[in-house]
C-alpha cells in the first residue's frame, strides 16, 4: 500500500527542478545591477538638483514712457486727377501747327495746335456781305413804308398796301438777325481755329501729327491734358471705421492724409480730407473717401497705386510700450515686468491704438515701469534676468563666484 501511495519522481521532474535552480543566482544577480544603478543616478543627479536654477539670462529692456498716440486708419488707394480733358478739334479742317512739346506742363489758355482758319475766314466774310446787302434792302422797305404811310392818310393810296409795306420791313429785318447770327458762328468757328488748354496740367503723347484732316470725330483727340497740381487719391476703408471719420468731420476738424509708396516704405506727399462717397459698396464693405494733395513736383503721377494712412484724432499723455514688448500667450497680451530682484514676471496688459512701432497700454502698466524687448522668447514666469549695465541685485562678485565655484566643483566631483 506505501509502495502505491509514494510520489513517483520522473525524469522530466526532475529537470524542472534543476532548471529553477540555475536561474535563482541569475535573478538575484539582476537585482544588485538595478539597485547599483539607481544608486548611481541617485548620487549623479544630487549635485545639479541643489543649483537646479537655470542662469540668469541677457536681455534688452526697455521703460514705459508717455506719448501722443495718433488714432489711424490705413487703406488701399489710386491717385486720381481732378480734371483730365481730351482736347478735340470743335471745327473740320487741316492742322497746320502743333504747338507744344508731350510731356510739357501748360496753363490754361496755352496755345496747343492751329487749324487752318481761311475757309471760315472766306464763311465770314460772305456773312457780313449778306448782312450789307440785306441792311440796304431794309432801309429801302423802311423808307417805302413812311412813305405808304403819308399816301394813305391822304387817301391816296389803299390801307393794305400800306400795311403790305410794313411787313415788308419787318421780313428784312428778321434777315439782318439771320445775318448777324451767321456772323458770330463764322466768328466763333474762327476762333475755334486756334485750340488752347482748357485746364492747367501736363500734357501726353501726341495723338495727330500736322497736316493731317481732323474732326469732332476724331476718336482720341489731338492730346490729353491731365491736371497734376494739386491732385487727388481716392482710397477705400472699412465701415466700420466710418462713424468716428464723420464724427471729427461734424466737429469741423481737418483730418490729415499721408500717402505711401506701393512698398509702404516712402511718404510721397501729405495732403487733407477732401470728402466722403455717399454710399457703402455692399459687395466689399468698404466706402471710399477723397483726399487732395499739394504736388508741385509730381511726386504723385495719375493711377499709381499708393497706400493711405488716415490720421483720426490724437490720444494725448498715452502710456506706451515699444511693439517688441509685447507678447501674446494663455493671459492674453502681456510683458514680461523686470522686477527690482533682477527678476521678470509675466504682467496682462490692455492694449489701445499702435503708432510707429509703438503700442498704447490701458492697463497693467505704469510710466518707468521696465519691460523686456530683446530675449523674451527664453524666459518664463520668475526667471532671472541681466541687464546690461545694471548690477543684480544682493551681488557680492568674491564671495558668490567662490560659492558657485565650489558648488560646481562638488558636483564634478559626485558625478
Amino acid at each position: 500500500m506505501d509502495d502505491q501511495h509514494a510520489p513517483v519522481i520522473t525524469r522530466e521532474r526532475v529537470g524542472a527542478v534543476r532548471r529553477r535552480r540555475t536561474l535563482w543566482p541569475w535573478l538575484v544577480l539582476l537585482l544588485l545591477l538595478l539597485a547599483v544603478g539607481f544608486g548611481v543616478s541617485r548620487l549623479g543627479g544630487g549635485a545639479p538638483a541643489q543649483h537646479a536654477a537655470a542662469p540668469p539670462q541677457a536681455v534688452g529692456v526697455a521703460q514705459a514712457a508717455t506719448a501722443d498716440m495718433q488714432v489711424t486708419d490705413s487703406g488701399l488707394g489710386t491717385v486720381t486727377s481732378l480734371a483730365n480733358v481730351v482736347v478735340q478739334t470743335q471745327i473740320s479742317g487741316v492742322l497746320q501747327t502743333i504747338g507744344f512739346h508731350e510731356g510739357q506742363v501748360v496753363r490754361r489758355g496755352d496755345f496747343l495746335a492751329q487749324i487752318d482758319p481761311r475757309p471760315y475766314q472766306a464763311l465770314l466774310d460772305q456773312a457780313r456781305g449778306t448782312l450789307a446787302h440785306d441792311q440796304g434792302l431794309l432801309r429801302q422797305a423802311q423808307t417805302d413804308a413812311r412813305r405808304y404811310a403819308l399816301l394813305q392818310r391822304q387817301d391816296s393810296i389803299g390801307r393794305q398796301q400800306a400795311e403790305d409795306q410794313q411787313f415788308v420791313v419787318q421780313q428784312y429785318e428778321g434777315s439782318i438777325a439771320a445775318d448777324q447770327g451767321a456772323i458770330e458762328t463764322q466768328q466763333v468757328n474762327l476762333a475755334f481755329c486756334r485750340i488752347t488748354s482748357p485746364i492747367d496740367g501736363r500734357v501726353g503723347l501726341r495723338q495727330v501729327d500736322a497736316g493731317n484732316y481732323v474732326t469732332p470725330a476724331l476718336a482720341n483727340g489731338i492730346v490729353v491734358v491731365t491736371q497734376i497740381d494739386p491732385i487727388s487719391v481716392i482710397f477705400t476703408l472699412p465701415e466700420d471705421d466710418l462713424p468716428p471719420i464723420q464724427a471729427q468731420i461734424a466737429a469741423g476738424a481737418t483730418l490729415q492724409v499721408a500717402a505711401s509708396d506701393r512698398s509702404n516704405t516712402t511718404q510721397l506727399a501729405t495732403g487733407t480730407l477732401e470728402t466722403i462717397d455717399n454710399q457703402i459698396d455692399t459687395t466689399t464693405g468698404t466706402f471710399k473717401l477723397r483726399a487732395l494733395f499739394a504736388n508741385p513736383r509730381a511726386a504723385l503721377f495719375p493711377n499709381q497705386f499708393v497706400n493711405v494712412r488716415l490720421t483720426v484724432s490724437t490720444v494725448h499723455g498715452a502710456v506706451t510700450v515699444p511693439n517688441a514688448a509685447l507678447q501674446t500667450g494663455a493671459p492674453g497680451n502681456f510683458v514680461y515686468l523686470v522686477q527690482p530682484d533682477s527678476s521678470v514676471a509675466v504682467r496682462a496688459v490692455k492694449l489701445g491704438v499702435a503708432d510707429a512701432g509703438k503700442t498704447q497700454v490701458l492697463s497693467g502698466l505704469a510710466v518707468g515701469d521696465r519691460v523686456v524687448v530683446d530675449g523674451a522668447d527664453r524666459l518664463r514666469d520668475g526667471a532671472r534676468v541681466i541687464v546690461p549695465g545694471d548690477h543684480p541685485a544682493g551681488d557680492a562678485p568674491a564671495g558668490n563666484q567662490a560659492h558657485r565655484h565650489h558648488r560646481h566643483g562638488a558636483a564634478a566631483d559626485a558625478q
